[in-house]
């Protein structure tokens, strides 16, 4: 596209933008003739995938920005009147830039459209939306979050009447329908009939995750951190309800602040992004550490461990799942049809749990979207995991809920160390030790580089891998037992390692699980394992040679 295309275009959306800031942005890119600036914001449109919308805060339509919303809303509900889906839409947002006039723009044109548009009442986390479309037998639920992303980025999620986001063909048919959304003037906005919730949804979500858990001892100590998120108020609440003592919360992070000053990047999962909480806990001698991310649909979990650093390990998410699915099956007989579902890049251990308690196990694409539709027609999701930290229990929340899982874990912690429970889990089932690693790929034509790589591996496997043979080799980009997706699956002599590539990141993900029998040192086969499942990531970057 030529620089004079690039001026008409950011000309035209800059006389229809709403907002005063974003066009002042845009006379700044034109009078500097900034040709680059102006390419990267005008020459193409965020795309709406089955994660809604996610990107950089700014002018343009490559931007999140209140033009953007206005847009990808009409579009929306466009889309939700071809289904013949009226009703109650319900809107929630967390408290990052930009949150709190993206979700008043959204509720404005969903009302506009003619949708009973109902708002909660406050920045609130992800799952308290969640359950709100479900619990108000809502057509659809829009969250104005970005999630554990950087502090300049903001998203669009969509959640549909069940309560889950949205799977193909659903995405596609709704970015056609934001492409056919004629100017913006043109968009009808009735911001007086939104109607602004009280705290009846979020009681009654309080009310329904603390009814997961059983009765019993309640007495554990807790170090918390929402990470400049949400997720205080809620937890908070919820622990209050529930009879936990209140949880010690780490200060300087407990309030909602959108630049994230104490984290360099607010994700449980990040090297450095628990160091508070640590600090914290040291200090109180408490018996556990929960940390949400910012918008608290998921939870990072560390324990006490003398053989940790500074006598705390913080779990991955494979071995959270684990734990919180033994505690779950243990709880008694699974209703009929019961199902426990992990992704296909997850730990296979929760096969082994599942088929111990005989309750049904399922695999999933990753993505909760895909996790919460496993157990099919007719089934019960009775617990769901992906690795990255995200955890479900029961069909209170139809997504990842970072409280209820806190909930449990504090339930758990109370009656036996929770390190306790997963090295009996390791002893009873081996040492499963996974690890991801992703293979970033540098220069313009990353894309091109990480689908040839794919395609040299998918069509001349290795016969064996850090010494390990090959013993079967699953391709799921025709799809079979999963929906299509470029994903290769190697089951390996001990060990298995799943392929993928990123889908918006220049990199390739390699994740990565070795078993090690337990004779009795727990310690001995996990740090056995460790070493043997590095070799394996190396073998298999090696191999890629990206």
């Amino acid at each position: 596209m030529t620089l004079a295309d690039l001026r008409a275009r950011a000309e035209a959306w800059r006389d229809e933008d709403p907002d005063p800031t974003t066009r002042v942005e845009v006379d700044r890119l034109l009078d500097a003739g900034d040709e680059a600036g102006l390419a990267e914001r005008f020459d193409h449109r965020l795309q709406f995938g089955t994660a809604g919308l996610r990107g950089a805060l700014g002018a343009g339509p490559n931007r999140m920005n209140r033009a953007l919303v206005r847009r990808a809303t009409a579009g929306v509900a466009g889309w939700l009147r071809s289904q013949g889906r009226h009703g109650t839409v319900v809107v929630g947002r967390d408290a990052r830039h930009g949150s709190a006039a993206f979700a008043t723009d959204a509720a404005a044109v969903l009302a506009g459209a003619g949708f009973d548009v109902r708002v909660l009442p406050r920045p609130l986390p992800t799952p308290v939306l969640a359950f709100a479309t479900l619990h108000l037998g809502a057509v659809a639920g829009v969250m104005i979050t970005a999630s554990h992303n950087p502090p300049e980025d903001n998203g669009y999620k969509l959640y549909l009447g069940d309560g889950a986001q949205i799977v193909p063909p659903a995405d596609a048919e709704i970015s056609a329908a934001i492409d056919a959304v004629g100017p913006l003037d043109s968009v009808p906005l009735d911001p007086g009939a939104v109607v602004t919730l009280g705290d009846d949804v979020l009681d009654a979500y309080l009310t329904s995750v603390t009814g997961l858990l059983r009765d019993g001892p309640r007495a554990v100590e807790v170090a918390y951190t929402p990470l400049h998120g949400v997720g205080a108020e809620t937890l908070r609440a919820a622990f209050e309800r529930a009879g936990f003592p209140a949880p010690h919360e780490v200060l300087e992070q407990v309030e909602p602040d959108p630049d994230f000053p104490t984290v360099r990047f607010p994700n449980p999962e990040e090297p450095g992004a628990l160091d508070l909480v640590l600090a914290l806990a040291r200090r109180e001698q408490v018996d556990l550490v929960l940390a949400n991310d910012p918008d608290a649909d998921r939870l990072a979990v560390a324990v006490p461990d003398p053989s940790g650093a500074d006598g705390w390990r913080p779990l991955t998410g494979d071995e959270l799942g684990a734990v919180l699915a033994d505690h779950i099956l243990s709880g008694g007989s699974a209703p009929p049809g019961a199902t426990v579902v992990t992704t296909v890049v997850s730990s296979r251990l929760l096969s082994k749990l599942a088929g111990a308690a005989g309750v049904r196990y399922a695999e999933s694409l990753t993505g909760f979207k895909w996790v919460v539709r496993a157990p099919g027609s007719g089934g019960q999701l009775l617990f769901g995991y992906e690795e990255a930290l995200g955890y479900c229990a029961g069909e209170v929340v139809r997504d990842k809920d970072g409280i209820s899982a806190a909930l449990l874990v504090a339930e758990l912690a109370a009656t036996r160390p929770v390190l306790d429970r997963l090295h009996a889990i390791f002893r009873a089932h081996g040492a499963h030790i996974t690890r991801q690693r992703s293979l970033r790929v540098a220069g313009a034509d990353w894309l091109e580089r990480v689908t040839a790589a794919m395609g040299a591996v998918r069509h001349d496997p290795p016969g064996s891998l850090a010494g390990r043979r090959l013993l079967n080799v699953e391709d799921l980009i025709s799809g079979g037992r999963l929906p299509p997706s470029d994903v290769l699956v190697w089951d390996l002599d001990g060990a298995r390692l799943v392929l993928r590539p990123s889908g918006t990141e220049p990199k390739l993900k390699l994740y990565a699980e070795v078993v090690v029998p337990v004779a009795d040192d727990v310690d001995a086969a996990r740090r056995a394992g460790s070493l043997a499942v590095d070799e394996v990531l190396d073998a298999a970057a090696a191999r890629l040679a990206l």
